[in-house]
């Protein structure tokens, strides 16, 4: 089950528009610097929004933007309640 946690995100303003995400503060005051932009899609169906894949340290994440509102997936495993 994909659960949204939604979170604070620092970004920029490139030129001609394009927001390119910077750093995402987690709700615990944790902080992450994201090192690069790999890729911005948008989707029809498997997410509103547009979709980042990002860099952080050597690992690529998904964040999610829509509107001025960011969030990233919460990964739940599937619990077998009998």
């Amino acid at each position: 089950a994909m659960d949204k946690v939604f979170v604070k995100v620092d970004y920029q303003v490139l030129a001609g528009g394009a927001i390119r995400p910077t750093r995402i503060h987690w709700h615990d005051g944790r902080i992450w610097n994201i090192d690069k932009t790999l890729h911005a899609c948008t989707s029809e169906c498997d997410f509103k929004g547009i979709r980042y894949t990002v860099l952080i340290g050597s690992a690529e994440k998904y964040l999610y933007r829509i509107d001025d509102q960011w969030y990233v997936e919460s990964i739940h495993p599937e619990v077998d309640t009998g």
